[in-house]
């Protein structure tokens, strides 16, 4: 079950899903399963991720996100997916790197969740 959000932070969420590239549980799947370079990134803060995330994710949290970016070898036109714990941090994270010109981010709808409940479990990269 998810968390009750306050208005303005769902209508913040809202307007970073009407301009960035989104995608769900299945078409991050077969992200995982072609042949294109992925770069996972988990922007959870430091507690969510070291309780579970993504074998091999990379840990940049969402507060830090754009300081830090640069100091991983990610050039700004690299496939890159975000997660957090449902979509919501995700989606704004992935505005921030687009507005910074990162031209194909996308966020995970549902994110760890959404991984939970499916066969993509902990060890798909």
């Amino acid at each position: 079950m998810g968390k009750k959000h306050s208005p303005l932070f769902l209508q913040r969420v809202e307007h970073s899903r009407s301009i960035i590239n989104e995608c769900d549980i299945d078409e991050f799947s077969s992200m995982l399963g072609d042949n294109d370079s992925l770069i996972v990134i988990d922007v959870r803060e430091t507690h969510e991720y070291e309780s579970g995330h993504m074998e091999h994710a990379l840990h940049i949290s969402k507060g830090v996100l754009e300081r830090d970016i640069e100091k991983h070898p990610i050039g700004t036109s690299d496939r890159i997916v975000l997660y957090c714990g449902g979509g919501f941090r995700s989606a704004i994270a992935a505005q921030s790197l687009k507005e910074m010109g990162y031209e194909n981010v996308y966020s995970l709808w549902g994110g760890w969740r959404a991984i939970l409940a499916t066969e993509i479990k902990k060890s798909s990269l």
